[in-house]
């Protein structure tokens, strides 16, 4: 049986990034079959010298699409020059042939090619090998994907387990850690910025609780530390204030919003807390607002 692999080794680039030259790795393997006596089966002898790899070196502007400007993605169409799209890129005639002709004769080829040629993911700790074309995608939801440090003039970035050490170490910053789907209480300080971790008890997933001033009120929501396109899971919050003795109630629920720069986000539903809910504080701590949160996956 021979196989026949095609690997980019590549640090990769984002979604418009200029193009680089990038190394193409081809391994071809050769297997040759044999059988045992008294054996509940075959085995696989691989021949000798049957492995071989060769380096290549490749401009990869070759499979850059002109009409999006990324990275081809199949099916891949072609004019009748033979110049190259995507095929899910909107009908344009080519610019580089002399009369423009429409790009509409399907390449399986460089389909193979452009499905074939596959890149490492350059975040630390991921050892994803993924098509080239999907690199950007990749990048933007890998689970190592660097997170920013929420406090303000502080330049560390690191995935999302690396920054709770960091946060922890380095700025204090308290934490708490929750059960999801159970309500808990948090009491933050009323009209000055305030952050807080609070980690989820069976992922350790780890959600930024910001509270700043909004006029006289405070305002406070909540956002998930990690790269934003993550698929899954997807969470949900719901915060509530209770003014004693009347028991009013001031409540929101929504969808949380996920960011590698969670200090940099503020979420499209937020909480907002009047004065007359707060409460007294200790001594150095004027006022106090009462949080009741509850965090479930979805």
């Amino acid at each position: 049986m021979s196989t026949r692999q095609v690997a980019a080794c590549s640090h990769g680039r984002d979604k418009g990034s200029p193009a680089t030259v990038d190394k193409l790795v081809v391994h071809e393997t050769t297997e040759a079959g044999g059988g045992g006596s008294g054996g509940s089966g075959s085995v696989v002898v691989p021949a000798a010298g049957a492995s071989r790899d060769a380096k290549v070196k490749m401009d990869m502007r070759v499979l850059q699409c002109p009409l999006c400007t990324l990275t081809l993605k199949p099916p891949v169409v072609q004019c009748k020059g033979g110049h190259l799209a995507c095929g899910g890129c909107p009908a344009e005639p080519c610019r580089r042939c002399e009369h423009g002709g429409a790009f509409d004769i399907r390449n399986t080829a460089m389909d193979a090619v452009v499905s074939a040629a596959r890149v490492e993911c350059p975040h630390d700790g991921c050892r994803a090998c993924v098509a080239y074309h999907e690199l950007g995608d990749h990048r933007g939801a890998c689970p190592r994907a660097p997170c920013s440090c929420p406090e303000p003039g502080c330049s560390f970035a690191a995935p999302p387990r690396a920054l709770l050490a960091h946060l922890f170490v380095r700025h204090s910053m308290p934490a708490h850690r929750f059960q999801y789907g159970k309500d808990f209480r948090l009491l933050v300080p009323a009209s000055e910025p305030s952050r807080r971790l609070l980690i989820g008890g069976d992922d350790g997933r780890a959600f930024l609780l910001s509270a700043g001033a909004l006029g006289a009120a405070t305002a406070a929501w909540v956002v998930c530390v990690r790269a934003g396109a993550v698929p899954r899971p997807q969470y949900s919050c719901k915060m509530w204030s209770i003014m004693p003795p009347s028991q009013d109630i001031v409540v929101v629920k929504t969808k949380v919003t996920s960011s590698s720069s969670p200090g940099a986000v503020t979420a499209a539903s937020f909480l907002t807390v009047p004065p007359r809910y707060y409460r007294a504080g200790p001594a150095g701590v004027s006022k106090l607002v009462p949080l009741n949160v509850r965090i479930d996956k979805i």
